[in-house]
Protein backbone atom coordinates (compact mmCIF):
# COMPACT_ATOMS: atom_id res chain seq x y z
CA UNK A 1 0.00 0.00 0.00
CA UNK A 2 1.26 3.51 -0.83
CA UNK A 3 1.54 5.67 2.28
CA UNK A 4 -0.47 8.92 2.53
CA UNK A 5 2.79 10.81 2.97
CA UNK A 6 4.14 9.49 -0.33
CA UNK A 7 0.88 10.31 -2.12
CA UNK A 8 0.96 13.85 -0.70
CA UNK A 9 4.60 14.29 -1.72
CA UNK A 10 4.18 13.18 -5.33
CA UNK A 11 0.67 14.48 -6.01
CA UNK A 12 1.84 17.89 -7.32
CA UNK A 13 4.08 16.15 -9.87
CA UNK A 14 1.27 13.84 -10.96
CA UNK A 15 -1.05 16.81 -11.40
CA UNK A 16 1.60 18.71 -13.35
CA UNK A 17 2.22 15.76 -15.70
CA UNK A 18 -1.51 15.36 -16.31
CA UNK A 19 -1.95 19.06 -16.98
CA UNK A 20 0.96 19.18 -19.43
CA UNK A 21 -0.34 16.09 -21.24
CA UNK A 22 -3.75 17.70 -21.56
CA UNK A 23 -2.10 20.74 -23.15
CA UNK A 24 -0.25 18.59 -25.72
CA UNK A 25 3.17 19.61 -24.42
CA UNK A 26 5.91 17.41 -25.88
CA UNK A 27 9.15 16.82 -23.95
CA UNK A 28 12.42 15.30 -25.02
CA UNK A 29 14.13 12.84 -22.68
CA UNK A 30 16.30 14.59 -20.10
CA UNK A 31 14.43 17.91 -20.08
CA UNK A 32 14.13 19.44 -16.60
CA UNK A 33 11.63 22.01 -15.41
CA UNK A 34 12.21 25.26 -13.56
CA UNK A 35 9.59 26.23 -11.00
CA UNK A 36 9.30 29.86 -9.97
CA UNK A 37 6.90 30.86 -7.18
CA UNK A 38 5.42 34.32 -7.71
CA UNK A 39 3.46 36.60 -5.41
CA UNK A 40 1.14 39.01 -7.23
CA UNK A 41 -0.46 41.89 -5.35
CA UNK A 42 -2.48 44.94 -6.32
CA UNK A 43 -3.84 47.98 -4.55
CA UNK A 44 -6.53 45.86 -2.87
CA UNK A 45 -4.23 42.99 -1.84
CA UNK A 46 -3.45 39.63 -3.43
CA UNK A 47 -4.50 39.03 -7.05
CA UNK A 48 -5.95 35.55 -7.55
CA UNK A 49 -7.17 33.58 -10.55
CA UNK A 50 -4.31 34.31 -12.97
CA UNK A 51 -3.40 31.78 -15.69
CA UNK A 52 -0.19 30.91 -17.51
CA UNK A 53 -1.07 33.35 -20.31
CA UNK A 54 -0.99 36.18 -17.75
CA UNK A 55 2.74 35.70 -17.04
CA UNK A 56 5.94 36.19 -18.99
CA UNK A 57 9.35 34.81 -18.00
CA UNK A 58 12.85 35.53 -19.24
CA UNK A 59 15.77 33.24 -18.46
CA UNK A 60 19.15 34.95 -18.90
CA UNK A 61 17.23 37.51 -20.96
CA UNK A 62 15.57 35.01 -23.31
CA UNK A 63 11.74 34.67 -23.34
CA UNK A 64 10.49 31.30 -22.14
CA UNK A 65 7.27 29.45 -22.85
CA UNK A 66 5.22 29.12 -19.65
CA UNK A 67 4.12 25.48 -19.61
CA UNK A 68 1.95 25.43 -16.53
CA UNK A 69 0.77 27.72 -13.77
CA UNK A 70 -1.17 26.93 -10.61
CA UNK A 71 -2.13 28.61 -7.36
CA UNK A 72 -2.56 25.40 -5.38
CA UNK A 73 -1.75 25.76 -1.70
CA UNK A 74 1.40 23.77 -0.96
CA UNK A 75 2.70 22.61 2.43
CA UNK A 76 5.40 24.84 3.84
CA UNK A 77 8.84 24.32 5.35
CA UNK A 78 9.42 27.53 7.32
CA UNK A 79 12.40 28.50 9.45
CA UNK A 80 11.76 31.32 11.93
CA UNK A 81 14.98 33.24 12.61
CA UNK A 82 14.85 35.55 15.63
CA UNK A 83 17.30 38.40 16.22
CA UNK A 84 18.34 38.16 19.87
CA UNK A 85 20.83 41.03 19.92
CA UNK A 86 20.47 43.39 22.88
CA UNK A 87 18.23 45.92 21.12
CA UNK A 88 15.59 43.29 20.33
CA UNK A 89 14.72 42.02 23.84
CA UNK A 90 11.61 44.24 24.42
CA UNK A 91 10.25 43.54 20.93
CA UNK A 92 10.86 39.80 21.25
CA UNK A 93 8.76 39.57 24.38
CA UNK A 94 5.94 41.31 22.52
CA UNK A 95 6.32 38.94 19.57
CA UNK A 96 6.37 35.83 21.77
CA UNK A 97 3.14 37.01 23.41
CA UNK A 98 1.49 37.19 19.97
CA UNK A 99 2.77 33.78 18.79
CA UNK A 100 -0.69 32.17 18.81
CA UNK A 101 -2.06 34.79 16.42
CA UNK A 102 1.07 34.65 14.27
CA UNK A 103 1.01 30.86 13.89
CA UNK A 104 -2.73 30.56 13.28
CA UNK A 105 -2.14 30.65 9.52
CA UNK A 106 -0.16 27.40 9.61
CA UNK A 107 -1.92 24.26 8.39
CA UNK A 108 -1.68 20.54 9.08
CA UNK A 109 1.33 19.26 7.16
CA UNK A 110 3.36 22.46 7.49
CA UNK A 111 6.72 22.17 9.26
CA UNK A 112 8.44 24.88 11.25
CA UNK A 113 11.97 25.20 12.61
CA UNK A 114 13.06 27.90 15.09
CA UNK A 115 16.48 29.52 15.47
CA UNK A 116 17.98 32.65 17.00
CA UNK A 117 21.06 34.71 16.25
CA UNK A 118 23.19 37.67 17.22
CA UNK A 119 26.87 37.44 16.27
CA UNK A 120 26.35 33.66 15.90
CA UNK A 121 23.30 31.47 15.25
CA UNK A 122 21.71 28.59 17.16
CA UNK A 123 18.96 26.11 16.32
CA UNK A 124 16.31 26.04 19.08
CA UNK A 125 13.97 23.50 17.46
CA UNK A 126 14.22 21.51 14.21
CA UNK A 127 11.47 21.08 11.62
CA UNK A 128 8.29 20.04 13.43
CA UNK A 129 4.72 19.56 12.17
CA UNK A 130 3.29 19.66 15.71
CA UNK A 131 2.10 23.27 15.69
CA UNK A 132 1.40 23.37 19.43
CA UNK A 133 5.00 22.30 20.04
CA UNK A 134 6.19 24.97 17.59
CA UNK A 135 4.29 27.65 19.52
CA UNK A 136 5.93 26.47 22.75
CA UNK A 137 9.36 26.60 21.07
CA UNK A 138 8.76 30.18 19.92
CA UNK A 139 7.84 31.04 23.50
CA UNK A 140 11.28 29.82 24.64
CA UNK A 141 13.03 32.48 22.54
CA UNK A 142 12.52 35.06 25.29
CA UNK A 143 14.57 32.88 27.65
CA UNK A 144 17.77 33.00 25.61
CA UNK A 145 20.61 35.36 26.46
CA UNK A 146 20.19 38.66 24.58
CA UNK A 147 23.18 40.73 23.53
CA UNK A 148 26.01 40.83 21.00
CA UNK A 149 26.03 41.97 17.40
CA UNK A 150 23.47 41.50 14.62
CA UNK A 151 25.08 39.36 11.91
CA UNK A 152 22.05 38.92 9.68
CA UNK A 153 23.48 37.44 6.49
CA UNK A 154 25.72 34.90 8.20
CA UNK A 155 22.69 33.71 10.21
CA UNK A 156 20.60 33.46 7.04
CA UNK A 157 23.36 31.42 5.41
CA UNK A 158 23.49 29.05 8.41
CA UNK A 159 19.71 28.66 8.14
CA UNK A 160 20.08 27.90 4.43
CA UNK A 161 22.56 25.13 5.25
CA UNK A 162 20.00 23.62 7.61
CA UNK A 163 17.41 23.70 4.81
CA UNK A 164 19.81 21.96 2.46
CA UNK A 165 20.17 19.05 4.90
CA UNK A 166 16.65 18.74 6.32
CA UNK A 167 14.02 20.42 4.11
CA UNK A 168 11.54 18.48 1.99
CA UNK A 169 12.25 19.41 -1.66
CA UNK A 170 8.55 19.08 -2.55
CA UNK A 171 7.51 21.85 -0.15
CA UNK A 172 7.62 25.61 -0.49
CA UNK A 173 10.62 26.97 1.44
CA UNK A 174 10.99 30.24 3.33
CA UNK A 175 13.16 31.81 6.02
CA UNK A 176 11.33 34.46 8.04
CA UNK A 177 13.63 36.75 9.96
CA UNK A 178 12.51 38.99 12.82
CA UNK A 179 14.89 41.90 13.40
CA UNK A 180 15.19 45.67 13.85
CA UNK A 181 17.08 47.95 11.49
CA UNK A 182 20.60 47.75 12.88
CA UNK A 183 22.59 44.87 11.39
CA UNK A 184 26.30 44.66 10.63
CA UNK A 185 28.07 43.21 7.57
CA UNK A 186 28.77 39.50 8.07
CA UNK A 187 28.68 37.65 4.72
CA UNK A 188 28.69 38.22 0.97
CA UNK A 189 25.23 39.05 -0.36
CA UNK A 190 26.06 37.32 -3.67
CA UNK A 191 27.15 34.05 -2.05
CA UNK A 192 24.12 33.98 0.28
CA UNK A 193 21.76 34.61 -2.65
CA UNK A 194 23.29 31.83 -4.74
CA UNK A 195 23.10 29.45 -1.77
CA UNK A 196 19.39 30.24 -1.36
CA UNK A 197 18.75 29.89 -5.10
CA UNK A 198 20.29 26.43 -4.93
CA UNK A 199 17.62 25.24 -2.50
CA UNK A 200 14.79 27.49 -3.78
CA UNK A 201 14.36 29.42 -0.51
CA UNK A 202 12.83 32.86 -0.21
CA UNK A 203 13.82 35.27 2.55
CA UNK A 204 11.17 37.45 4.18
CA UNK A 205 11.93 40.06 6.81
CA UNK A 206 9.74 41.55 9.52
CA UNK A 207 11.30 44.82 10.65
CA UNK A 208 10.19 45.32 14.24
CA UNK A 209 10.60 48.82 15.73
CA UNK A 210 12.61 49.02 18.93
CA UNK A 211 13.63 52.01 21.09
CA UNK A 212 17.13 51.95 19.58
CA UNK A 213 15.76 51.90 16.02
CA UNK A 214 13.41 54.85 16.60
CA UNK A 215 16.04 57.40 15.67
CA UNK A 216 15.23 61.11 15.18
CA UNK A 217 14.60 61.85 11.53
CA UNK A 218 13.34 58.37 10.72
CA UNK A 219 14.88 54.92 10.33
CA UNK A 220 18.41 54.58 9.04
CA UNK A 221 19.19 51.02 8.07
CA UNK A 222 22.53 49.55 9.01
CA UNK A 223 24.65 47.98 6.28
CA UNK A 224 23.76 44.46 7.38
CA UNK A 225 20.04 45.23 7.12
CA UNK A 226 20.52 46.77 3.67
CA UNK A 227 22.18 43.50 2.60
CA UNK A 228 19.18 41.59 4.00
CA UNK A 229 16.83 43.73 1.89
CA UNK A 230 18.89 42.86 -1.19
CA UNK A 231 18.80 39.13 -0.46
CA UNK A 232 15.05 39.25 0.14
CA UNK A 233 14.46 41.00 -3.18
CA UNK A 234 16.65 38.57 -5.15
CA UNK A 235 15.04 35.46 -3.61
CA UNK A 236 11.50 36.72 -4.21
CA UNK A 237 10.74 37.60 -0.60
CA UNK A 238 9.42 40.76 0.98
CA UNK A 239 10.35 42.95 3.92
CA UNK A 240 7.64 44.73 5.87
CA UNK A 241 7.42 46.98 8.90
CA UNK A 242 5.84 45.02 11.74
CA UNK A 243 4.39 47.36 14.36
CA UNK A 244 1.89 44.54 15.02
CA UNK A 245 4.23 41.54 14.56
CA UNK A 246 1.66 38.80 15.22
CA UNK A 247 -0.83 39.90 12.58
CA UNK A 248 1.91 40.96 10.14
CA UNK A 249 3.54 37.53 10.43
CA UNK A 250 0.22 35.75 9.89
CA UNK A 251 -0.55 37.82 6.79
CA UNK A 252 2.92 37.14 5.40
CA UNK A 253 2.43 33.38 5.78
CA UNK A 254 -0.89 33.68 3.95
CA UNK A 255 0.77 35.45 1.01
CA UNK A 256 3.52 32.82 0.85
CA UNK A 257 0.94 30.04 0.76
CA UNK A 258 -1.08 31.69 -2.03
CA UNK A 259 1.83 32.19 -4.42
CA UNK A 260 1.62 31.00 -8.01
CA UNK A 261 3.86 28.14 -9.13
CA UNK A 262 5.03 28.76 -12.70
CA UNK A 263 6.87 26.10 -14.72
CA UNK A 264 9.00 26.28 -17.85
CA UNK A 265 11.61 24.05 -19.50
CA UNK A 266 15.13 24.61 -18.17
CA UNK A 267 17.54 25.81 -20.87
CA UNK A 268 20.71 23.77 -21.26
CA UNK A 269 23.60 24.98 -19.15
CA UNK A 270 26.50 23.99 -16.94
CA UNK A 271 25.55 22.22 -13.70
CA UNK A 272 26.17 24.50 -10.73
CA UNK A 273 25.94 27.68 -12.79
CA UNK A 274 23.51 30.41 -11.76
CA UNK A 275 21.00 31.83 -14.23
CA UNK A 276 18.95 35.01 -14.06
CA UNK A 277 15.16 34.95 -14.12
CA UNK A 278 12.74 37.83 -14.63
CA UNK A 279 9.02 37.26 -13.98
CA UNK A 280 6.32 39.80 -14.81
CA UNK A 281 2.77 39.91 -16.02
CA UNK A 282 2.32 39.55 -19.77
CA UNK A 283 0.68 42.30 -21.81
CA UNK A 284 -2.61 40.43 -21.29
CA UNK A 285 -2.14 40.25 -17.53
CA UNK A 286 -0.85 43.83 -17.27
CA UNK A 287 -3.87 45.07 -19.21
CA UNK A 288 -6.13 43.50 -16.56
CA UNK A 289 -4.03 44.55 -13.57
CA UNK A 290 -1.87 47.56 -14.52
CA UNK A 291 -1.01 48.28 -10.87
CA UNK A 292 0.12 44.72 -10.05
CA UNK A 293 3.45 44.05 -8.33
CA UNK A 294 5.17 40.69 -8.87
CA UNK A 295 7.64 39.18 -6.39
CA UNK A 296 9.64 36.16 -7.57
CA UNK A 297 13.19 34.90 -7.24
CA UNK A 298 15.55 36.51 -9.70
CA UNK A 299 17.64 33.44 -10.42
CA UNK A 300 18.36 29.77 -9.77
CA UNK A 301 21.29 27.36 -9.76
CA UNK A 302 21.29 24.57 -12.34
CA UNK A 303 21.15 21.28 -10.42
CA UNK A 304 23.52 18.40 -11.06
CA UNK A 305 20.74 16.36 -12.72
CA UNK A 306 19.91 19.09 -15.25
CA UNK A 307 20.64 18.67 -18.99
CA UNK A 308 24.16 19.77 -19.86
CA UNK A 309 24.95 22.38 -22.51
CA UNK A 310 25.64 21.05 -25.96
Amino acid sequence: MISPRRVRRWLPLFLLAAALAAQDVLFRAGVSLVRVDAQVTGNAGGINGLHKEDFEIRDNGDPQRVLYCSQDEQPLDILLLFDTSGSMEPAMRRLAASAHTALSELRQGDRVAVANFNADAWLIGGFNDDLAAVEATVGRVVDVRFGGGTHILSAVDRATEYFGKHADPERRHAILIFTDDDGQPSASEKSVVNHMWQFDILLCGLIIPTPMSQRPGGASFGRGTEDMLGVAAKTGGETVDADDPGHTFRDMLRRIRRRYSIYYAMPAGKAGASRRVAVDLSAQGRNRYPEAQVLARKGYVIPRSAPASQ
